[in-house]
């Protein structure tokens, strides 16, 4: 009965998550046009951290709770969830076609992040340490990098001209606006302490690590929102948003959801964690740009890799 109640905590924990941090960026898109703030903008930053904000919700709370292996599992396993099945299942529904100023400095920029948490997760190889551990130092350094991704974000957004349809009359009034962020927020909290919890005791009742249900069970229930996001995007051939994307949700996971938390508690010290976890991790984000690169598209027959390569590596997290 109490693996149920836990089942169904859970459950309801990703749904408070997915649909707190869709009215999170209802409210919080809202707001910035009630100020005329460009869409542009908007989308660039308050959606990325809208569709990451489950990630971040759960990274907090495991890591208040002390479950570090919960807080790298769900940030490795959400970055390798987004580039090789919502990637590959958003190229199987349509080729993607992407633009210059993607492959020559957004993808590099993805992958140089993805490769940057792999160098700090490597006190034992390159320092000589007994112990893998990120520190606040390396939490400082994650968000110096995002620090300059966000100087990018806006320097590339004043680059774009101001359309009418960006001052457009806002769906809702600030008052409202300010109570849907409120809202978001609260059921993001929420759900977050719910998912940690039910997931948690799961892991206990199975005798299953916390590594598997983070890299499984969590890393996919708060890619969904990117996972949705993407589908749609896709089927209605926005090339630009599918792409865009995943490279935010990634450099965002790495650098905030993983990041922030480390600065404001401390050192985590995965337990349980495997090497081969980085590698996957910089693989994916080396076949991306690969794949990118050679012709600046991603094609049907590359979004089958992907997607194969994401069964392989799942079946060795599972069956392993």
């Amino acid at each position: 009965m109490e693996i149920l109640i836990s089942i169904a905590l859970l459950v309801l924990g990703f749904v408070l998550l997915i649909k707190g941090a869709d009215i999170f960026v209802d409210g919080a898109s809202n707001t910035a046009e009630n100020f005329k703030v460009s869409k542009m903008l908007i989308g660039l930053t308050i959606v990325a951290f809208g569709t990451s904000a489950p990630e971040f919700a759960v990274s907090i709370q495991a890591l208040a709770s002390g479950n570090s292996d919960m807080v790298l599992g769900n940030v490795i396993g959400s970055c390798i969830l987004n580039i090789l099945l919502i990637l590959g299942v958003a190229t199987v529904i349509r080729p993607l076609k992407l633009k210059d100023e993607t492959v020559k400095k957004e993808l590099p920029l993805c992958l140089l992040i993805s490769s940057l948490l792999a160098a700090l997760f490597l006190d034992v190889l390159l320092a000589g340490g007994t112990v893998n551990q990120i520190t606040r130092a390396d939490g400082i350094v994650t968000l110096l990098f995002f620090a300059v991704f966000l100087y990018y974000l806006v320097t590339l957004a004043k680059q774009k001209k101001d359309t009418p349809a960006d001052h457009e009359k806002p769906k809702y009034g600030l008052g409202k606006s300010l109570i849907f962020v409120a809202l978001g927020l609260a059921g993001i909290i929420i759900g977050s302490n719910f998912v940690v919890d039910s997931a948690s005791n799961i892991a206990a009742t199975f005798g299953l690590s916390e590594r598997m249900i983070s890299l499984t069970v969590i890393a996919f229930g708060t890619s969904l929102p990117e996972l949705v996001t993407t589908i749609v995007a896709s089927k209605k051939g926005e090339q630009d948003l599918v792409v865009g994307n995943v490279i935010g949700s990634n450099i965002f996971n790495i650098c905030i959801v993983l990041g922030l938390p480390v600065v404001i508690f401390g050192t985590l010290t995965p337990v349980g964690f495997q090497f081969l976890d980085i590698v996957m991790l910089i693989v994916s984000a080396v076949m991306l740009w690969v794949f990118a690169v050679t012709k600046h598209e991603i094609t049907r027959t590359q979004g089958v890799i992907m997607l194969l390569t994401f069964v392989v590596y799942y079946s060795f997290v599972i069956f392993a």
